[in-house]
């Protein structure tokens, strides 16, 4: 299909083109490229510093620059255009199936940005897994979702794949989130004394959020990684008071039980000399 054909000299959409608008595009382009950067530092910045108001703000911004971009589309249409007579919507037909032929992946993209946005399955500030990757959505674009890792590294992932993928989200709009981490003992240390250790190591440490409940779970199960050896899982559930603090939070709670289980001498699984079939041996 030859597109350019389908909005040639001929088709109408020409006989729409004012000319004199192009000065006037240009400074509505200029002026939305300028207020859509301090909008984004303002708001990104005020966010930082009323951190219990961190997610609505960034919630914000996003709400905030879509607008921007659908007004400066407006104006710069209402600008190059002349919206009038019956030729009209003839040539607007051709021009979307043109752009629309031309650009159907990234408007694929964009359909999606505008669905996530509006269905909300996760939002900007939120901590999400998707497709191997997880971290904190720090910008939900027309075109793509950017996250940052727990290595810090910048993950972009276009819109369109959210449509089609499941993504888990851990917080939903919150600051506080759950966290959850395993500690694997013998089948034959005090597993009652380390059920006790695990909990008072999350209760106490700085970053825990003591206005939701720390569950413990208690199995008896094969090692992850290890065929056919078998260990206790003491296994925390616990909120961090804000999802930034996820990885703070599981050192200090992992230090805390490493150091209390030597001082109780209870032994973990990698501490453990494996007999025949899985079987722990006695030191």
């Amino acid at each position: 299909m030859d597109i350019f054909a389908l909005v040639g000299a001929d088709s109408g959409l020409l006989q729409l083109f004012n000319a004199r608008g192009l000065p006037a595009a240009v400074a509505y382009i200029v002026v939305a490229i300028v207020l859509l950067r301090i909008v984004n530092s303002s708001l990104d910045a005020l966010a930082e510093r009323l951190t219990e108001r961190r997610l609505l703000i960034k919630q914000a911004n996003v709400l905030t620059r879509t607008l921007i971009f659908l007004i400066t589309v407006l104006l710069v249409a209402s600008a190059i255009f002349e919206f009038s007579g019956q030729e009209v919507y003839g040539a607007l037909g051709l021009l979307g199936l043109a752009v629309g032929y031309a650009t159907r992946d990234v408007l694929s993209s964009v359909t999606a940005g505008f669905i996530l946005m509006f269905d909300r399955p996760f939002q900007v500030g939120d901590r999400i897994s998707f497709g191997g990757h997880y971290g904190e959505v720090i910008e939900i674009g027309l075109r793509t979702v950017r996250l940052v890792d727990l290595e810090d590294n910048l993950v972009s992932i276009p819109n369109s794949q959210f449509l089609a993928s499941p993504v888990s989200c851990a917080n939903a709009g919150a600051l506080d989130q759950m966290c959850v981490f395993s500690f694997y003992i013998g089948c034959n240390e005090d597993f009652e004394a380390a059920k006790r250790i695990v909990y008072e190591a999350a209760a106490s440490s700085r970053y825990v959020f003591l206005a939701k409940p720390i569950t413990i779970v208690v199995r008896e199960g094969p090692v992850p990684g290890g065929a056919e050896r078998f260990a206790i899982t003491i296994k925390v559930k616990a909120y961090v008071f804000d999802g930034r603090y996820e990885t703070a939070f599981g050192t200090d709670v992992t230090e805390r039980v490493k150091r209390h289980f030597r001082d109780e001498n209870i032994r973990t699984a990698g501490e453990i000399e494996w007999g025949p079939h899985g079987s722990a041996q006695s030191a």
